[in-house]
């Protein structure tokens, strides 16, 4: 097979919540230890840290990576969704996984795990731990990819375990309340293994403090500590940040949600340094060097680990932006930070899947844009009419395209250099535009 026919086959012939919602969703992890054991446990040749969470862990991922790689490791990443290509989803050191890789693994191993009929996602776990395990990385940034108790990346025992908020999502699989979310995204907390929760309210913190006693786990709250002191967006296109003990430091990612991944990723930071790992940004003598080292990793983030999808400027004059948040609690902050941009006229390009809390996105689109309603390439996608339906109680004012291509060709076709033109509303919006910019 080539390359193209084998991520086709892995697409289509292996269920995929991605691609068909919950029914795709394979619960528990028998099939992911069948898979474990026949690789020889790969996932025990190399350290792990575990990032779960509703909104976030994708950028923290990002960021937790760069700092790691520009310590001198040899750093796995594996994310989920892809954009554009499937080996966006495994990469070592930024260096996506070879499409040899790929093929290779799926028509070798085809007689071993066919009979067992793995999920997309377990088996694209198996090949990432693999494949880690073969290249000798020295540490694996693994993002959960739905919930955490129950997800296939759970095997591992992680040096750091990291939530970073909990909000309503995903409730037909993980449960209709704070509560039981907080509960199955805590699954990840392993004995001894420090937590670190990046944001958290009353009702998740009494989740997370029982989980972490009841496995002897050193719990820490990034939004207790407060490292990040100040954030302002520069002029350059940077956020620039004041940290209590990183002193000043640019970073190219942007959103206005940035500054609370930020925190959490210097609070990990140091409990990494604590365990041996890192730099030691405590000690003054070595407060400069890691401090250049961390600068360096936060400002170059995208070109050192690949990262694309967040508040990402793809051209300018017209400036147009994408950003992949998709519910409730990632709009809160886009809708309020597109409101404010300082523009002649914004157009905003706008999808959603069915399974998510549309009316409630919609209350935080702002009302001073013009719409091109469309949907994204999945048989999840809600339909573009509908979305106009919806818009129409809120004052949205918009019209229906049936693509992501045709809609924002419809806005290009009536921006001026001095507007704006946003793409968002689900990841397959974001990555169907993506794949014919890139």
């Amino acid at each position: 097979m080539t390359y193209q026919e084998t991520t086709e086959y892995l697409f289509s012939q292996t269920p995929s919540y991605e691609k068909q919602g919950s029914t795709g969703y394979k619960e528990g992890l028998d099939t992911t230890l069948k898979l474990d054991e026949h690789f020889g446990h790969p996932h025990k040749n190399f350290r792990s840290i575990h990032i779960a969470g509703t909104n976030g862990k994708g950028s923290l991922s990002h960021l937790i990576a760069a700092e790691l790689q520009v310590s001198g490791y040899r750093v796995g990443l594996y994310t989920s969704p892809h954009l554009v290509d499937f080996r966006e989803r495994i990469r070592i050191n930024g260096t996506p996984i070879d499409e040899d890789y790929v093929v290779k693994f799926v028509e070798q191993e085809k007689e071993f795990y066919e009979p067992l009929k793995p999920s997309f996602f377990e088996l694209t776990t198996a090949m990432a731990f693999k494949y880690f395990a073969e290249k000798h990385v020295d540490i694996a940034v693994v993002e959960v990819g739905l919930g955490g108790r129950l997800d296939c990346t759970n095997i591992i025992t992680p040096i750091l375990s990291i939530i970073t908020n909990i909000s309503l999502d995903h409730t037909q699989l993980l449960g209709n309340t704070l509560e039981q979310i907080a509960y199955e995204k805590g699954g990840i907390i392993k004995p001894g293994v420090p937590i670190v929760i990046g944001e958290a309210t009353p009702e998740t913190r009494v989740v997370f403090d029982a989980l972490a006693a009841e496995k002897n786990a050193p719990i820490y709250y990034a939004e207790d500590e407060q490292e990040i002191t100040s954030a302002e967006n520069t002029e350059d296109g940077y956020i620039h940040y004041k940290a209590v003990h990183l002193g000043e430091f640019d970073c190219e990612l942007t959103g206005e949600y940035q500054p609370h991944n930020m925190n959490t990723a210097v609070v990990a930071m140091h409990r990494l340094v604590e365990r041996g790992y890192l730099s030691d940004c405590i000690e003054e003598e070595n407060k400069r060097i890691i401090a250049e080292e961390m600068s360096n990793a936060f400002k170059n983030v995208t070109k050192i680990t690949g990262f694309m999808g967040r508040w990402q400027t793809i051209r300018e004059n017209p400036r147009v932006i994408c950003d992949t948040g998709h519910n409730p609690a990632a709009w809160t902050y886009l809708g309020k930070q597109l409101a404010n941009l300082k523009c002649h006229e914004l157009h905003i390009v706008f999808g959603m899947v069915e399974d998510k809390d549309v009316y409630s996105v919609m209350s935080l689109l702002p009302k001073n844009a013009r719409y091109f309603f469309t949907k994204g390439s999945t048989k999840r996608a809600f339909p573009e009419t509908s979305l106009k339906i919806f818009a129409n109680q809120f004052d949205l004012k918009g019209e229906c395209y049936p693509t992501v291509s045709e809609a924002y060709e419809a806005a290009m076709q009536g921006a001026t250099s001095e507007d704006v033109i946003f793409i968002g509303g689900s990841t397959y919006v974001v990555a169907d535009f993506l794949k014919t910019r890139i």
